[in-house]
């Protein structure tokens, strides 16, 4: 069955998401609609919506008009199945000892790596993109170092790729890795089901730090937060609470241009940087708590 995409942009974020509800509303209804800020901080944001049958172009343009945004550019997509297609893409990365692959790719682990199957999915954290694999090398870095984590929290795991990395690293301890999307969350335990980790990894559906289980466990001596810039910075005051005297955080989601903020305002809950990594524009900061 084909798919037609029909997608626009326009600025600010309200009008954005007054768009897109009406989107909702149309007929043919679209199966799916998504709206997000094309790059966080420049205010530009996109509106798509996703069809079975041949959207109404002529609708369309009076939404564009009405809403002061582009033209929707209307697109028919092959069928394809995406997962196979994804897998067959998406080569092994190794990240210091790690070796993050897919099942069709097993019998490629390197002697002495450390192996993550992390299987094609709709949840974030394949390791093929820069801010996940800057954090695998930054948790490579402090061990490399000979720091242990005994309490370890995954902020918005994605796959939990980040969690069952620290997970494999020190066994003697439970990891919790939490995520704000259900789905994210089903993926992750799926994941951990995958990779032998059941019982050693807990994830649980949570916005940053607010669910009883990680106040519980708190304080973290060591913190993933691989999101974005904005809610990095919102995060941090609780990331101050979170993280124990000495303990680390490792953020990314971060452009490079965006990173000196992020460190200043980290540097105001209590944190001076280790490290700061790049890879393409994305950068990785390793922070520790005063």
């Amino acid at each position: 069955m084909p798919t037609y995409t029909a997608l626009t942009t326009l600025p600010g974020k309200a009008a954005a998401q007054s768009l897109g509800e009406a989107l909702e509303r149309m007929e043919p209804a679209p199966i799916g609609v998504g709206v997000f800020e094309i790059e966080d901080g420049s205010g530009i944001w996109e509106v798509g919506g996703y069809f079975t049958d041949p959207p109404d172009e002529t609708g369309l343009m009076l939404l564009s008009t009405a809403f002061g945004a582009a033209p929707f550019a209307v697109s028919e997509l092959p069928e394809v199945d995406w997962v196979a297609k994804v897998r067959r893409a998406l080569a092994p990365v190794r990240a210091g000892r790690f070796f993050v692959h897919g099942s069709h790719d097993a019998d490629k682990l390197p002697d002495a790596a450390v192996g993550l199957l992390i299987e094609a999915s709709m949840a974030f954290g394949t390791g093929h993109h820069g801010t996940t694999q800057g954090c695998l090398e930054a948790l490579d870095r402090l061990a490399a170092d000979g720091f242990t984590g005994r309490n370890v929290a995954d902020i918005g795991c994605g796959t939990a790729v980040l969690a069952m990395a620290a997970a494999k690293l020190w066994p003697d301890d439970p990891v919790i890795a939490s995520d704000i999307d259900p789905q994210a969350v089903d993926v992750a335990r799926a994941n951990v089901r995958a990779n032998g980790l059941e019982g050693r990894v807990e994830c649980i559906e949570a916005a940053g730090f607010d669910h009883p289980a990680l106040r519980e466990r708190a304080p973290f001596d060591l913190v993933f937060a691989n999101i974005l810039k904005g809610p990095l910075i919102s995060l941090a005051p609780r990331m101050g609470d979170s993280v124990a005297p000495g303990g680390y955080a490792i953020l990314s989601g971060i452009l490079n241009e965006q990173a000196d903020e992020v460190v200043g305002i980290y540097f105001q809950s209590g944190f001076n940087l280790v490290h700061r990594g790049e890879i393409v524009e994305w950068t990785t900061l390793i922070l520790r708590k005063t």
